[in-house]
């Protein structure tokens, strides 16, 4: 895939980049690349690559499915580490839709986009929690100050229907 000059040069700022892509409103794939390691633009189409073949959850996208999938694409902000002397600061710290999480801890990590949340009407003890279980540890692990635990920001650009326009969408915060 190749850009025109223009929109390559918009597109040229290195940006962690998320792409999910839902079939009929149903999640049919969705992988990402939370660190800023390359150019907004190749990381963009490795996303869409890497979502309709590489998602373990789902057998590889056909292409006689993409007339019916709508891509969604979060680009990020690089992520930060959540500086507190105590666990429970982290529930001042976070915002709900605005901010997503990664929790890590030894080989264990689990990242939750900042939309994620709102669209659960989760609380922030909540997103929390869950975002431990998706690093595969307790659900209050978070509370044992043991965790690394990150934040970042992303702004969503999504297709109203497969192969219609592109719009930013609005998240829970805005």
């Amino acid at each position: 895939m190749k850009l025109d000059a223009d929109n390559e040069k918009k597109f040229s700022f290195n940006s962690g980049v998320f792409v999910t892509l839902n079939k009929h409103q149903e999640l049919r794939g969705c992988i990402g690349f939370p660190m800023p390691d390359k150019k907004l633009s190749h990381t963009i189409v490795d996303g869409a690559i890497a979502a309709s073949t590489q998602d373990p959850r789902f057998q590889p996208v056909k292409s006689k499915e993409l007339d019916d999938i709508v891509f969604e694409v979060t680009v990020l902000t690089p992520p930060v580490e959540i500086d507190v002397s105590n666990p429970t600061e982290y529930l001042e710290k976070i915002k709900i839709g605005r901010d997503g999480l990664i929790v890590s801890h030894s080989f264990y990590s689990g990242l939750l986009l900042p939309q994620v949340p709102g669209e659960y009407g989760w609380s922030v003890e909540e997103f929390l929690q869950h975002t431990c279980m998706k690093a595969g540890l307790e659900q209050d692990f978070w509370k044992t100050g043991k965790a690394k635990i990150e934040k970042f920001e992303g702004i969503v650009f999504k297709e109203e229907i497969p192969n219609g326009e592109v719009v930013r969408e609005k998240t829970y915060g805005d």
